[in-house]
């Protein structure tokens, strides 16, 4: 519980002194870089495709997957699965068991084509560049599927950059291949390479047209092509422009009414040769199954097919057997059907991490009117943006757990700390390597922008008006949770430097070098720093103009990017706030970020031994704590409030309760028994915030309540209440608390609550979902959101709290 145990030591600085660097600790972050990304270079780091494998490199090799139904010439174009699409027919899908170093085994339940299809994608370590990789894959027609059910199946392999691929016989006599497909490439990255699509298992379609026998359906069709770089992302494309040349001339040779059967018509041309961009297509009746199988020139052996049936095996058993010491859910969920769901919603987390590289739209113009100051600030900021050129910046490279395969394809600074809640607790190192690809986005300034989209097929998902980013705009800095968590783990794990562990299966290599560990902090610190007062130079609020009174003068802050509806900025995107927007707001939730930032990164400090910075960071600390309560608790209310300024001139507070209320107590930064009995009180009122299956963002009694787009005006979502079960745990645990055993009570069945809602919602549609009803529990918005949901599975495998009631505090020490 690494984020509990950030939030219990919130009062006390860490302490342990550094160990002193030795002449080797650079060559051994050098070795553990190395072994990390010899596991890592390869993986299905395309999560916006149903299945995608790419290396960690620019340019390089990418091995995709398309299929569709031929039974009839109307749906063909429409069924032809590539990219993940919300709402495509599919009755779920995703990783059933997913280690990102070892590989793991995904289900597509395609009900729109009748057919269920699955990728078992593992990972054969040797050699100099990567090791070797292969997937299994397989078709399985569904219930209700016709007992011929005729499946077209494509997979094809792209190249950009340096390099070539070519088929290694591209003289085989027409019409195609009746046994292996076996390509041959290079790159400088990757070295020699061997690609083999296997013949595989399965019966094809026999009957042909009488006149159309050019294309017996058992052999494998292969078309080479070269396409232009900027547009080989776009295979579905080049596919079907293909395909309309092949249908026009059977319309032309046979016209409409004699047509060959669908299976035959929506075939490509054999010709195979070099190129970047390769389709090998297989045509099966009923069900099939066949191997990609890429070996590395530099493994010791070429992979097999032998060997993919025994490594999926044993990476499923020994997947199975770490989740129980690591993730396994506790009671009342310890039966074999949450398990399962656990499993799952983990798997498609970690299955969901990504690649990408490419140029992103910025506008650096710096108008003077993104600075906010004036009333009426956000028109002029509009006007601004409609008159500035933003430019393409980059390219850039990012490694990333994404929140939605369909919806959200890319990087989000803010999600990006809750989807490492779970994965830090499997794979430290990973968790590291992911942090140090997004602070290496930072620019000089020390803004790192809030969504990654970098390139022309992450653009595609995303409409112009949200594509660009503004280097004045933050975003939750939730990234410091893991930091908290990693020097959390340097002071409790038994370190051990002789001990050979494998990083990522039974230990972490930074955790076994001690060394190594505070050297990896020590060159991310510079960055923490700048990054650090970024934030608190550019989302400054005025405290000294409007008189009011508070200990520090300087400690208020307000979010940039503000308009009458959202703070897209804030992650909260439509919730309630002062109307109209003023630029002497400010904003609880914010100030409550930055402080859980400042004691973040003053932890950090004091285990470096970086003490003049630890006292700085401390007195902002203080100053962040007290001004809290000065600037935006509620007597009348009873909660912590945003700030705004009235007609008059004069500081007043604006009280939509609801997460907002809740944030300097998810971020342990409530000092007063008193004021956390109020927050406790708002968070159990069923008027309030509390419902069956987990807390509303805004209250019930909220005159806005379930109103306009309703984002984050009523939905229960699964990363702020994370944060309140982890808070109420740490209340329910700590013996001093006179609200313990209350909290233990709602902690319980908070827990309870949110498990079965996304437990219940996933058995009933095959997903987990962006947010949840509160009155219902129905899952909906983004589908298969298996970012920040996906904490249930973190949450499940949190204990139950006894609770009872204590004479005094002793024998409530006691119990606990």
């Amino acid at each position: 519980m690494a984020l509990l145990a950030c939030i219990l030591a919130a009062l006390a600085l860490f302490t342990t002194p550094l160990v002193a660097a030795n002449a080797d600790t650079s060559a051994a972050v050098k070795e553990i870089d190395r072994a990390t990304n010899a596991s890592l270079l390869w993986g299905p780091y395309k999560p916006n495709l149903y299945f995608g494998v790419r290396p960690r490199i620019p340019k390089s090799l990418a091995v995709g997957l398309m299929w569709a139904k031929v039974e009839d010439y109307t749906s063909v174009q429409h069924n032809f699965r590539h990219t993940c699409e919300q709402h495509e027919g599919m009755a779920g899908y995703g990783w059933d068991a997913f280690d990102p170093r070892r590989g793991g085994r995904q289900t597509i339940h395609d009900a729109g084509n009748q057919i269920d299809i699955s990728t078992e994608f593992v990972k054969i370590p040797g050699g100099e560049h990567g090791g070797s990789w292969a997937v299994r894959v397989k078709g399985t027609p569904r219930p209700d599927a016709p007992e011929n059910l005729k499946t077209t199946v494509i997979t094809y392999a792209s190249l950009e950059g340096l390099g070539n691929v070519g088929v290694k016989d591209d003289n085989a006599e027409e019409p195609g291949y009746q046994g292996d497909v076996n390509f041959l490439g290079q790159t400088p990255e990757l070295g020699k390479f061997v690609l083999k699509v296997t013949k595989g298992k399965g019966e094809h379609p026999g009957e042909e047209h009488p006149e159309y026998q050019k294309k017996p359906l058992d052999h494998t069709f292969v078309h080479s092509f070269q396409v232009p770089e900027q547009a080989i992302w776009q295979v579905k494309n080049v596919l079907f422009a293909h395909l309309k040349q092949n249908v026009e001339a059977c319309v032309e040779e046979y016209g409409q009414e004699h047509m060959p059967p669908p299976e035959q018509i929506y075939t490509i041309i054999n010709k195979p040769g070099l190129g970047s961009l390769h389709l090998v297509q297989k045509v099966f009746e009923g069900a099939f199954e066949f191997d990609v199988l890429y070996s590395s020139a530099s493994a010791p052996k070429e992979v097999t097919s032998e060997v993919v049936t025994e490594e999926i095996k044993a990476i499923t058993g020994d997947f199975s057997k770490r989740y129980d010491e690591v993730l396994k859910p506790q009671a009342p969920f310890d039966d074999e059907h949450y398990e399962e769901f656990s499993k799952s919603l983990f798997s498609n987390l970690v299955g969901g991490i990504g690649y990408f590289y490419g140029d992103e739209v910025v506008d650096r113009s710096y108008d003077p009117a993104y600075e906010d100051e004036d009333e009426g600030f956000w028109e002029q900021a509009a006007e601004a943006r409609a008159r500035n050129e933003p430019k393409l910046e980059g390219p850039y490279e990012l490694f990333t757990s994404i929140p939605s395969r369909p919806f959200f394809p890319r990087g989000f600074l803010w999600d990006e700390g809750f989807h490492l809640l779970p994965i830090v607790d499997w794979d430290i190192d990973l968790t590291l390597q992911i942090i140090k690809s997004w602070f290496n986005l930072m620019d000089d300034d020390g803004w790192i922008a809030r969504e990654q989209i970098l390139g022309a097929e992450a653009r595609s998902k995303v409409p112009a008006e949200f594509q660009v980013q503004y280097p004045h705009y933050a975003n939750p800095p939730t990234l410091f949770f893991i930091l908290c968590a990693f020097t959390e783990k340097l002071k409790s794990e038994v370190l051990s430097t002789d001990q050979e562990t494998v990083a990522g299966q039974a230990g972490s290599l930074y955790l076994q070098n001690h060394a190594a560990a505070v050297q990896y902090l020590k060159d991310l610190y510079p960055l923490l720093k700048k990054h650090y007062f970024w934030f608190r130079k550019t989302q400054q609020g005025d405290i000294k103009s409007y008189d009011r009174e508070a200990f520090s003068s300087k400690e208020g802050y307000r979010w940039r990017g503000r308009t009458p509806r959202h703070i897209l900025t804030s992650g909260l995107d439509d919730y309630p706030r002062a109307q109209p927007p003023h630029p002497g707001e400010l904003h609880v939730d914010l100030i409550s970020w930055i402080g859980m930032m400042t004691r973040s990164i003053k932890d950090i400090a004091s285990f470096l031994g970086e003490d003049d910075d630890v006292d700085e960071y401390a007195k902002y600390y203080e100053a962040i704590v007290r001004n809290i309560d000065d600037l935006h608790w509620s007597a009348l209310h009873q909660a912590y409030c945003d700030a705004t300024v009235d007609a008059y001139e004069e500081s007043t507070l604006v009280c939509h309760k609801g997460y907002i209320s809740l944030f300097p107590y998810l971020l342990g930064l409530v000092s007063s028994d008193d004021k956390l009995g109020a927050v406790l009180d708002l968070l159990a009122d069923p008027d309030e915030l509390w419902s069956d299956h987990g807390l509303r963002s805004l209250s019930r009694r909220d005159a806005l309540y379930g109103t306009d787009e309703n984002y984050w005006r009523s939905p229960v979502w699964l990363n702020i209440n994370y944060l309140a079960v982890a808070a109420l745990h740490g209340t329910a645990t700590n013996a001093t608390s006179p609200h313990a055993a209350r909290a233990a009570a709602l902690y319980n069945d908070l827990r309870r609550n949110l498990v079965d809602t996304v437990f219940d919602s996933w058995q009933d549609t095959g997903f987990a979902w962006e947010q949840y009803d509160p009155d219902t529990g129905k899952g909906q918005r983004t589908q298969h959101f298996t970012g920040w949901t996906s904490l249930v599975a973190k949450i499940a495998a949190m204990p139950e709290v006894k609770v009872a009631k204590w004479a005094d505090a002793d024998s409530r020490h006691d119990e606990l």
